[in-house]
């Protein structure tokens, strides 16, 4: 049987920028056959018009309220048969025929690796705000590789057996990717980072959007978190000195890059962003501490 690579996409009225993706997966140099398996929620523009013009290996369309992050991952593993199954955006366009190759080749160089993530550059019309973050998560000499944890399911590949020992819990919103890769490292695997292997990504948020992810994210990450009640003196304190910290750091980038026009937005976005994170976090401690969390 002629060997194959999976790969697993997610969409939603993508129909803009999935023609694009599509067409730069099947240029992928690389000595196999691929073939993708989409789940899309509820798109309404025509994104799925564009999906079967592709001929898709499979194509499950689920109702947008059906739609949890760890339910469609998992399902998404189910569906799959390859010890290494990449996952892909719909709105992450590979950056040259050479996406896929390094991605996997990335996978395979260390043992105990149970993912492995691709760097993300922004597209050129990314706020400045968001490029920075995609400039410090991803780019030359990325202030994520000192982080505590970092890993994005944007761009990856995920290991078989370990997924079938540390399933995506089912019960997150937001953050799942973050939550499985941490607990992915607690029982011993490694995640690695594919910097050769390069997606086109980036969203232009709005302040709201921003909040709400942020919300979404920390009251996530909370689910992890010991059980310690936090102190309202904490949240003053650490939200001032967090968005101090962000906006320092932003007009720096902005200076470097010729973009100081842009710090404005910067700050309004920096505090929408650490006003999400300590509502959400506080909310979700609320939600989670005490309770016993199944993993599905």
């Amino acid at each position: 049987m002629k060997k194959c690579v999976e790969i697993v996409m997610r969409s939603k009225d993508d129909g803009p920028l999935i023609g694009a993706v599509l067409r730069r997966i099947h240029r992928q140099r690389y000595p196999a056959s691929v073939r993708i398996a989409h789940f899309d929620s509820g798109s309404t523009d025509n994104t799925v018009e564009v999906i079967k013009t592709f001929r898709p290996w499979k194509l499950i369309q689920i109702r947008p309220e059906e739609y949890v992050p760890g339910v469609v991952l998992n399902r998404g593993m189910r569906e799959t048969t390859g010890d290494w199954v990449v996952f892909l955006n719909s709105d992450a366009e590979p950056a040259n025929d050479e996406w896929l190759a390094n991605l996997l080749a990335a996978a395979n160089a260390a043992p105990r690796t149970a993912a492995v993530f691709s760097r993300q550059i922004p597209r050129p019309d990314c706020h400045a705000v968001y490029a920075h973050d995609y400039d410090r998560c991803f780019g030359p000499g990325r202030e994520s590789a000192q982080w505590e944890h970092f890993f994005s399911m944007v761009s990856c590949a995920v290991y078989r057996p370990a997924w079938e020992e540390q399933p995506f819990r089912e019960d997150l919103q937001y953050a799942e990717d973050d939550e499985w890769s941490r607990r992915l490292k607690a029982h011993g695997w490694a995640v690695a980072f594919a910097e050769n292997s390069i997606a086109i990504h980036s969203h232009n948020y709005t302040l709201r959007q921003a909040h709400k992810r942020c919300h979404g994210d920390l009251f996530a990450v909370a689910a992890s978190q010991p059980s310690r009640a936090p102190r309202p003196q904490d949240w003053l304190f650490g939200f001032l000195l967090a968005w101090l910290g962000d906006v320092r750091r932003d007009a720096a980038w902005c200076l470097c890059n010729g973009r100081l026009l842009d710090l404005p937005h910067a700050i309004a976005v920096r505090a929408a962003q650490r006003l999400g994170k300590t509502a959400g976090f506080r909310a979700g401690w609320r939600h989670y501490h005490g309770r016993t969390l199944a993993i599905a």
